[in-house]
C-alpha cells in the first residue's frame, strides 16, 4: 500500500473511533450518552492504538501532521513527503468525520444543543483565552511526540508490538492529565479535517463551526510537535 494512503486510511480509523466516541457520549439518545470524560479519553486512545496497528508498518503511522513534522525537524523523516503526509492526513481525517456523521445519522436531530454537535468533530476551549489555549495545545503536542519518541526507542527495550498500544496509552494518559482546558486536540488533522465537515455536512440546527478559535488546534500542535521532538533529540540523542 502507498505510504500516503496507508495515512489516509490510518487517519481516517483514528477518527471513526475518536470522533465515534464523542458522539456517543455527547448526542441525545445515544446508548453512552452522558458517560463522560474517562469514557471519551479511553475510547480516543485505543483509537490511536488501533490506528497505529493498522498502518504503522505501512506509513510509520503518524496520522498527525504535528508528529510529521516533528520527525522531519529532526533529521527522522523526509521533508520532501511531509506536505503529502499532511494532505492525506486532513482527508483521512474529514473521511472519517463524515463517517461517524452517517453512524449517527437520526441524533443530530434529536440533539437540540449545537455546541454538542461541532464537539463531536472538533476541539473547543473550557475558557476561551487565546494564549492560555495556545499554551495548553503546545504543552500536549509536545509530551505526545516526546513521548512516541521515547516509546520507540530502540534502547527501551520496547518490543514493536507493544510500541502501538503505549501510544494509544500515551494518548489516554495526555487527555485525562492534560484534555480539560482545549479538550486536547494535540493534532491538527484530527480538528481541521472534522471542523471542515462539520462546516459542509447538512448537520440540522449546528450552529457555526468556531472557525475563530479553529487555527490554534492547527497552529498550536506544530510548534508543541516541534519542541517536543528537540527536546528529545538533545537529551535522547
Amino acid at each position: 500500500m502507498n505510504v500516503y494512503l496507508a495515512e489516509l486510511i490510518g487517519t481516517m480509523i483514528l477518527i471513526i473511533l475518536g470522533d465515534g466516541v464523542v458522539a456517543n457520549v455527547v448526542l441525545n439518545k445515544s446508548k453512552g450518552q452522558n458517560s463522560g470524560w474517562i469514557v471519551i479519553t479511553t475510547g480516543w486512545g485505543l483509537a490511536v492504538a488501533v490506528a497505529v496497528y493498522a498502518v504503522g508498518w505501512i506509513s510509520g503511522a503518524h496520522i498527525n501532521p504535528a508528529v510529521t513534522v516533528g520527525l522531519a525537524a529532526i533529521g527522522q523523516f523526509d521533508w520532501g513527503m511531509v506536505p503529502g503526509y499532511i494532505i492525506a492526513q486532513i482527508v483521512g481525517a474529514f473521511l472519517g468525520a463524515v463517517i461517524v456523521w452517517l453512524a449517527y445519522l437520526p441524533h443530530w436531530e434529536a440533539t437540540e444543543d449545537p455546541g454538542a454537535k461541532l464537539a463531536v468533530f472538533s476541539t473547543g476551549p473550557a475558557i476561551r483565552n487565546t494564549a492560555a489555549n495556545f499554551i495548553t495545545e503546545v504543552i500536549g503536542t509536545a509530551v505526545l511526540v516526546g513521548g512516541v519518541l521515547w516509546i520507540g526507542n530502540a534502547n527501551n527495550g520496547i518490543g514493536n508490538g507493544l510500541g502501538p498500544l503505549l501510544v494509544g496509552f500515551l494518548v489516554w494518559s495526555i487527555g485525562l492529565s492534560l484534555g480539560g482546558p482545549t479538550g486536547y486536540a494535540i493534532n491538527p488533522a484530527r480538528d481541521l479535517g472534522p471542523r471542515i465537515a462539520h462546516q459542509l455536512l447538512p448537520i440540522p440546527g449546528k450552529g457555526d463551526s468556531d472557525w475563530a478559535y479553529g487555527w490554534i488546534p492547527v497552529v498550536a500542535p506544530i510548534v508543541g510537535g516541534v519542541i517536543g521532538a528537540l527536546f528529545y533529540n538533545i537529551f535522547w540523542p
